[in-house]
């Protein structure tokens, strides 16, 4: 049987480099060969303190390449094709699914891709392939590619935002995906205003149209920091948390203006509790709003972003580093030092 090398997760900061067998699609599947991954946050996350599967397992979920073999019935790709799956599709006819909540759906979870993206094949189950899966324009790299999972959920979040013409937005936290949410907010005709601790992140969310930056650790009050840099002081009209982080959740809330939106994205740790203020809650007539994911109908609409170039390659991926060297990738994705970096397989 042929083998590949695939990142497998064992424990916390135990990640191996190993043989395993090539994976062989199913029905309706597609094998992919991978040319390019990309390090995101979940990764870090996963890095550190594992995920809801049992391990050992392959991780990572942002990837292109090339079609290797398909499984029976698929028509609408060939091997060869260059291409890029999401990392997830609905059933599409869950409740959920029937009300337009894709990203509330039931088998979501399952419906992931099988074996992880970091690795020289992937598998990509029937679901996404029939949903989620698209052809790449020769204008199109790997890298550009890959970014349409982080994108997608920038794309999904914004669109959850009540954002006008010249409104005032904070987004909190200028990772990939904050980043991401920067652009979509220029790009609705806000005068954003990015919040990061990574002076390097700040340089980068300016690059993509931010107006106004905040270094969070060099204020003593970052609400308050924020507000000055409103008309009158009155707050932000939107506040978009992107940290994953509870005290940032909860400093979001005092951002905003009476009657303004907070739009919590960034994913907390299980178990993760925060506080709120209910005088201002009530009182300030605040609307707060947890979005999660994305949805079929955001993923393509962020692909014709990429293929617009809206999400620059070379703002959001920085290094090259190969299989073997994934673990490296990630730690310096984790320091803050870089958006992204990418895996490049050999051919």
């Amino acid at each position: 049987m042929s083998t590949m090398k695939a990142v497998r997760f064992y424990a916390p900061g135990d990640i191996r480099v190993e043989e395993v067998p090539i994976p062989v699609p199913g029905p309706g599947d597609v094998v992919v060969k991978n040319k390019v991954t990309l390090t995101c946050g979940t990764d870090v996350k996963t890095y550190k303190r594992g995920y809801r599967y049992e391990p050992p397992f392959g991780f990572g979920h942002e990837a292109a390449g090339v079609v290797a073999a398909v499984g029976e019935g698929v028509e609408d790709f060939k091997v060869g094709d260059r291409v890029v799956a999401h990392n997830s599709a609905p059933c599409g006819h869950c409740y959920y699914c029937k009300r337009g909540e894709e990203s509330m759906c039931v088998d979501l979870i399952q419906n992931q891709f099988e074996h992880g993206a970091y690795s020289e094949y992937q598998l990509i189950p029937a679901p996404i392939v029939k949903m989620n899966m698209f052809h790449l324009p020769d204008s199109m790299s790997y890298k550009q590619a890959a970014l349409l999972e982080p994108m997608a959920c920038s794309v999904y979040g914004t669109a959850n935002c009540p954002i006008e013409i010249g409104d005032y937005v904070v987004v909190n936290g200028c990772g990939p995906i904050g980043l991401g949410f920067v652009r979509m907010c220029v790009l609705r005709g806000a005068h954003v205003i990015a919040c990061d601790v990574s002076q390097a992140r700040l340089d980068t969310a300016m690059k993509l149209g931010a107006v106004d930056a905040v270094k969070a650790d060099e204020v003593e009050d970052q609400a308050q920091a924020v507000k000055d840099l409103t008309e009158d002081k009155r707050g932000v009209d939107v506040a978009i948390e992107a940290t994953g982080v509870p005290s940032v959740w909860e400093s979001s809330m005092h951002m905003v203006r009476p009657g303004g939106f907070v739009l919590l994205f960034g994913g907390l740790k299980k178990g993760a509790e925060v506080q709120l203020d209910t005088n201002l809650m009530h009182y300030s007539q605040l609307t707060v709003k947890g979005v999660f994911h994305t949805t079929p109908m955001y993923v393509h609409s962020t692909f014709e972003m990429i293929k617009m170039g809206q999400f620059p390659e070379e703002i959001f991926v920085q290094h090259e580093y190969s299989i073997d060297e994934t673990e490296q990738a990630i730690l310096e994705h984790a320091s803050g030092a870089v958006i992204k970096n990418a895996i490049v397989y050999q051919d």
